[in-house]
Formats: C-alpha cells, structure tokens, sequence
C-alpha cells in the first residue's frame, strides 16, 4: 500500500512538473503560425518567390516552434549537432540554400530552415534569402485592409524596397503615377515597356529623389506616426495629380516640377544634389513701430519670445528691427508660417502699432 501510495504521489509530483515545464516553454518559445493563422483567418495564399527578408522580422516556425525560444536560441533540451554545423557552414562562407517561410503580415514563420535561422540570428544577420509563401489576413479591419491594399500593390509593382502608407486609399495614387510613366517610357523608347520595368524606373528616378528631398529635410519629425512614404503621396498628388501647387521656398519650388516628368528630368540632370532650402529654419528680419515711450519694455517682450534672434532699437523711419527664425513646414509656403507667427505673436503684444516684414531672397554671411 505504501509503495503504491509513493508511486501515485511520484507520479503526480512529475506530471505537475511536466506541467509547468510546459507552460514556461510555451511562454518562452517563438511564434506559432498555425495559432497567428487562425487569429488573423489568413488561409488564402499567394507565392511571392524567392528574395531578401529582414531577419528580425523572422519571429516564429511552422512546425518547431516549441524547439526554440523566443530569441530564436536552441532549447537546452534539443540536440545541438546540426546547429553547429549550419554554424560552420556560415563561418567558413559556404552558400547555403534560400530558407523557406510562411508571411502573414509583416512577420515571417519558418517552414523548412529553423537551424539556418537560429545561427543567422546568433551572428547577428540583418537579412537572409528565403522563398516566401504569403497567407492574406481576411479580417476587414483597418489594419488588414491597408495591409492588402500594400500586398496588393507589392505584387503588382515588384519593387526591390518596400513602400509602407499609413492610410488607406492612397496605393491607388502610386499605380496610377507608374502608369503614366509607363505610357511616356513607351512614347520616349518607341518601344514596349513592362509595367514591372516602368515601377523601376519610376522608383529609382522619381520617388527616390523626392524621398531624398523630404528626407534631407528632416520633415518627418513633424509629422508623428507617419513615413516618408506617406509625405511623398501627399507632396506628389497636390503637384502632379490635383495641379495644386504650393509655395515650399524659392528652391525647393525650382526643383519639385509641376509636372513628374519634368520633375525626373531635372533630376536625372543634377549629379550631385544639395537641397539648400531643406534645411529647416526660415529666417526673416520685423520692422515695428512702437507707442511713446513703450520701447523698452517692447523689446523685452519680443526678446522673450524663443523664435525672436535679435532685438534692435534703430533710429530711423521705424524704432525696433527684430530678427527672427522659424521653423520650416514642407507643407505650408514661407511666407504662410512667418504671416501666422507675426499676426499671432508680434502684433499681438500691446504697444505695437505697425509692422513690415522683410524675406531674405539671396544671403551672404561671413563665417565667424
């Protein structure tokens, strides 16, 4: 009886072990896909063929998910054999076949080539070949449709990079700019050209300069939660689709064309580019006239104000000359941000009563 008793209990000690065993593996194990698959209802799949994945974005397996943790390491308990072969094979430079993967969203499951995984991420690989097969989120959520809207718009143009929108609707305005570029390639060539072969040429000519101009810009600081992308649609629509031109600064106009081809044109003209008017400060210089006898404490209200460079008490026509810098938004002309700044903040000051505002054209300064 006592015998039978500490077996029982023997047993029940190890089945509880194996229970928590279980439960601290599976929080520490990578991804699932089946469990990703069916919470998304991804079942509908496209083959996207053979290129280059991130490998941080390669998060889960198919089928081994339980022999890995959640930074991709072999568990202790897993013969290490064929990992440390990979391993060596990578050391010693030996080309290795693409891994296969299963894509749903922007994460990336292994299929076949989780030891190859483990060791790309243990070396510290930013990417890896891989042939890739996409299951497609059905789910009408906000999410899921900018996301087939992408998917679809990846298949149809094939791009080497990415372009990530962050709204809905706005793939469509991309098809239709290669598309226009497709028929003027056709009409320069005099010959047939792919649309695949055009969405190339329109990257690497068009939204790759504009890009470079808003990146150069530093103008996605401004606007949180979106991409460059995302400025690029924007900026090209109002230009060359809507013909609503805006006043960016005097070069900024002279190089972004209302017109795309002129646009790539120019570009293809300009070697080495530098985008002097990218940089994000406009400055300009205030002519104020004050009430008797208010100028000085004037002065020290303006010089308060953290945009405001200089203060001057000038003998002349006018009694102050203020300095000041602002900064720059792509999305609204020059002469726009320094109207609001001195409508809402200058001329507001009590006292004041006239302003002329001065817009450098072409500036010289002598280094200090």
């Amino acid at each position: 009886m006592a015998i039978k008793f500490l077996t029982s209990m023997m047993t029940g000690i190890r089945n509880k072990l194996i229970r928590i065993w279980q439960r601290r593996t599976r929080n520490h194990s990578v991804k699932s896909f089946k469990e990703n698959q069916k919470m998304e209802e991804a079942f509908d799949h496209k083959d996207r063929g053979v290129r280059w994945v991130p490998v941080p974005q390669i998060i889960g397996s198919v089928g081994r998910y339980h022999d890995f943790d959640s930074e991709f390491r072999l568990k202790q308990n897993m013969p290490s054999d064929r990992l440390q072969c990979i391993k060596r094979a990578m050391t010693a430079g030996k080309l290795l076949p693409p891994v296969k993967l299963y894509q749903i969203k922007d994460e990336y499951y292994v299929l076949d080539g989780n030891h190859r995984i483990a060791a790309a991420k243990e070396f510290g690989l930013l990417e890896i070949n891989a042939k890739i097969l996409e299951f497609i989120p059905s789910k009408d959520t906000l999410e899921n449709i900018l996301y087939r809207e992408k998917s679809e718009f990846n298949e149809t143009a094939r791009l080497p990079h990415a372009i990530n929108l962050t709204e809905v609707g706005q793939y469509i305005h991309l098809i239709k700019q290669i598309s226009k570029h497709q028929d003027f390639l056709k009409h320069e060539t005099k010959k047939p050209v792919s649309f695949e072969s055009a969405a190339k040429d329109w990257y690497k000519t068009i939204y790759e300069p504009l890009n470079d101009i808003i990146d150069q810009g530093r103008l996605i600081g401004a606007f949180p939660g979106r991409t460059i992308a995302d400025l690029y649609t924007y900026i090209s629509i109002h230009q060359w689709e809507n013909r609503r031109t805006r006043n960016y600064g005097s070069a900024i106009d002279r190089l972004i064309s209302d017109n795309m081809e002129e646009f790539r044109k120019k570009m293809s003209n300009m070697k080495d580019i530098e985008y002097p008017e990218m940089q994000r400060r406009i400055t300009a210089f205030i002519l104020i006239n004050v009430k008797a006898k208010s100028e000085f404490k004037i002065m020290d209200k303006l010089f308060s104000l953290k945009e405001v460079q200089e203060v001057h008490s000038v003998h002349g026509e006018v009694d102050l000359l203020v300095k000041i810098m602002l900064t720059r938004d792509f999305l609204s002309s020059d002469a726009e941000i320094i109207g609001q700044f001195v409508h809402g903040k200058i001329r507001s000051i009590s006292g004041i009563s006239s302003t002329v505002t001065l817009i450098p054209g072409v500036s010289k300064m002598k280094k200090k």
